[in-house]
Formats: C-alpha cells, structure tokens, sequence
C-alpha cells in the first residue's frame, strides 16, 4: 500500500495545505504551518449498493418539551447557560492565563455536586497534580465538596473512566492538554485538539453527561486549535476581564439552549469569584463628582441593561501623528466617530491625542455606544463636565444624524432604578411610566453638542493648570 502523502495544518485557523509554507494563506498568520498526521485513512470507495434504515421525519409544528436544566446555584453562571446545565451538552470555555477558569469551573463543580442531582461531578485536570487542585480547593473552602479529582492526559483512560462512572457533569481541563493514542502527532496539535474533542463530545451525547471543556486562547483571544472544536460543542463561553481590575466577565458567544451574548459578572476575591447580582452599581462605585471626559452609557449586554462609565481624555499632541489609545472598545469605531465630529459637526481634533476606556475592565460592542463616546470626546476637549447624574445612548450614522436603538425603555428603567435623573437619547426612544426621568431626545450629533456644550468650537478650550 503507498505511503499517505503528508498533510500540513495551520494551528490558528485550522486551514489544510498540501506543502508547508511559511504563511498561511488562509488566516495570514506567519510560522503557524504544521504538519498534520491526521486519523488513519478508510478505503477510498463509495458506500456501495447496501442500504441503510429510513430516517425518522417530522413536521415544523411538532412540539417537543424543553430540555431539563440543573441549576449550579451560582445565578450568574446559570444565566449565562440559558437557565441552567442542559444534560448531554457540551460547553467550551476559554480565556487569558490566569484569569480564572479553573477557579470557577472548580467552583461550579461544586455547586453542581453540592445540588446533590445524579452523580458526584468529575474534575479531569491535564495542568495540575491533584495535589494543587486540593489546596485551591481548600483555599476557596470547598474542601467538603463530593468531587472526584482525577490528574491524567490520556484520552483513552479518561473516556473509560467515565464510562464506568457515568458522572452528571465532567470537566476536562483542559482540551489543549489531551493526547489521543490513534493519532499520530502531539498533544495540542490541531489533529489531537480535534480527535479528543470529537471524542468528548460523543461521549456527552451517547451517555447524558454534560461535558464542559477548558480551552486555551491565543494572542488574539481566540481559542486555540481548529474553529471546528467550536462547531462540534453546544455552548461556547469566554471568562474575561483585565488583570489590572477585580472583574471578571463570563460572556457566551454561542448557545444553542439559550440566547448568546449574555454575560455573567463576578469579582475576584480572596476567597475566590463571588457573582455581582447588580453589575451597574459595581461599574459605577468607583465614580466620583462630575468631571470633563466621564459620561455614564446605558447598554444591553445579552438580556441585562447594563451602565457603565466612559471616560476620555483629550490632550495636546507632540508627534506628528496624535496618538488613538482604545481600551474596551473598538479602534476603528472610535476613528469614525472622530471623523463624524470633524466634517458634520466642525469638532475638530487635529493635533491632540486622544485616549478613550470602559472603566471596570468590561468591553462593550454594540452601536448604541457612539453618542456616549461622542459625549465623552466632545467634554474632554472642551473642559466640560456634564451632569454626574445623565446617562448617555444613541447610534451616529455617517451623515450626524441618531439613530434609535433597541431596548431603550429597560436602559432608561436601569438609569432610574439606579438613582439618575436626566437622559439624552434618539428620537423615537419612549419614557418608561413613573420612572421619574427627565429624557431629552435628539435627532442628530450637532444638535446633541450645541445642547451640551453650546456652539462647536474649532479650536479646543485652552486650560490653565490648576484650573477646576
């Protein structure tokens, strides 16, 4: 039999190539081609005249029951589940070294062991002697938790345990570290990553047992290994935050048992990661009297209004090119909106640096962002502060003008429960009832700014130090 011609792979994206190269065409990622051993190849044949059994049809309208959850007891964690653990499911976590991971899916298991529903739950670690599992454990107070611990890499073993087990949770800590005996290349390598996660999951379906999976990221923050892993399992979960900052932000980006987007948000303590039932006042502790440059935006994050501080800072450049410094939002976004307050406003910032961030560590996305970063740009380089109790939404389009957004009737039911008493907003935004606020809407940036600050300026506010 001749020789199977080798396979290369690339370990960041996944792409197959007949030759190694020195990029990868497919991601342009330099240094990133491997080769790939792959499974053993089957005859190179059709299927042939047999036939198979027929496969069950159904209809649009018929109705099948919800799938059952186990609740973990951590609420933050269920929400971001959906509601709780699907039986069968397979979840995939990821984040940054360090950040946490371990912590908390030690922490869910026992939760889950602790609800005391089916069989103890099992910590699978490939990172970790035993030994260091029990001491966090014992750090965190969990050392009373029915877990079973088991500290092992091959995948063979691991499967046979729990088969013979038949535990209601596994976790596997992590998928990077398992090594598959069929496959011929190391572990971590896009084909061990993809035959134990295929395995795993299997696994899940076959027997009931919800699988949750531990994955490493890579210097861009996504997981590692081939986007295929990602496809295979039900739930792709993401544990970020800043080392700088106590938060930490349990994001789902795919949920096919519950709605994507939804976060959960936790702090780090000395004791381990306790869950934040109001993320808000959290966000918002930290913030003093009113200051040019600090604008409240009221955001959704999944199904939870969400307020958080934008802060911006404007200052004189010395480089030829002024600098754009982004932390917690998107840079490109950021050179739009600054190019908005220039041709459609007259705001210009030629020559200044500018530097923006989310304050708390938390990264936010959505469009609805603009007016409040447009706000916060506009304050800080004109020296004034709006009021200390205004939340700020609205999306810019390239022309100036607002658009409306979704969900603003729970943003500004937040903003009221939280003790703010003025709004700005797009036209169209509706007042809850009894909510006490004081809404102003607007139709376009302009007319946002000459409300706010008076008429645009072209030349920025010249501050004397020790000015207030």
């Amino acid at each position: 039999m001749a020789a199977r011609a080798p396979r290369y792979a690339c370990v960041e994206c996944g792409a197959t190539h007949a030759k190694w190269s020195g990029r990868c065409d497919a991601c342009g990622v330099w240094n990133s081609i491997v080769e790939d051993a792959g499974l053993a190849p089957g005859p190179a044949k059709s299927l042939g005249a047999a036939r198979g059994r027929p496969v069950v049809l159904s209809d649009l309208s018929h109705a099948e029951p919800e799938p059952p959850r186990t609740l973990s007891g951590i609420a933050e964690l269920d929400r971001v589940l959906g509601g709780g653990l699907v039986p069968a499911s397979a979840v995939l976590v990821g984040g940054d070294p360090g950040i946490g991971k371990s912590t908390l899916l030690l922490q869910a298991a026992a939760a889950f062991a602790r609800a005391g529903r089916g069989p103890a739950p099992i910590y699978v670690s490939g990172e970790e002697a035993s030994a260091q599992i029990r001491m966090r454990a014992a750090r965190l107070g969990l050392s009373d938790a029915p877990i079973r611990l088991a500290a092992e890499t091959n995948l063979r073993d691991i499967l046979t345990t729990l088969e013979a087990e038949r535990p209601s949770v596994a976790i596997i800590d992590s998928i990077q570290t398992m090594w598959a005996d069929h496959v011929e290349s190391a572990p971590g390598s896009v084909a061990q990553v993809r035959a134990a996660a295929h395995e795993l999951v299997s696994f899940a379906k076959r027997r009931g047992t919800a699988v949750i999976l531990v994955g490493h990221v890579t210097k861009e923050g996504q997981i590692a290994g081939p986007r295929v892993v990602e496809h295979m399992v039900d739930t792709v979960l993401y544990f970020e935050g800043e080392r700088g900052h106590q938060f930490r932000i349990l994001r789902s980006v795919k949920n096919r048992f519950g709605p994507a987007d939804e976060i959960g948000v936790f702090e780090m303590t000395g004791a381990g990661l306790a869950e934040v039932a109001n993320p808000s006042t959290l966000f918002l502790s930290e913030r003093g009297a009113a200051s040019p440059g600090s604008v409240v935006f009221a955001g959704i994050e999944g199904t939870r209004p969400l307020l958080v501080e934008v802060q911006a800072l404007v200052a004189p450049s010395v480089l030829g090119t002024p600098r754009r410094a982004v932390v917690g939002w998107d840079q490109g976004r950021l050179a739009t909106v600054l190019a908005v307050l220039e041709s459609r406003c007259g705001v210009g910032f030629a020559g200044l640096d500018v530097y923006l961030n989310i304050a708390g560590g938390l990264r936010i996305s959505e469009p609805a962002a603009d007016l409040a970063v447009a706000a916060a740009l506009v304050s800080a380089r004109e020296g004034i502060a709006l009021p200390a109790d205004l939340v700020v939404f609205g999306e810019i389009s390239l022309s100036g003008a607002l658009r409306p957004i979704a969900q603003g009737e729970a943003r500004l039911r937040e903003a009221a429960k939280l003790g703010f008493g003025g709004a700005y907003a797009p036209k169209g935004s509706k007042l809850p009832a009894a909510s006490g606020l004081a809404m102003e809407t607007v139709a376009n940036l302009a007319g946002f700014i000459e409300k706010c600050f008076g008429p645009a300026r072209s030349e920025p506010v010249k501050r004397v130090p020790g000015d207030g």
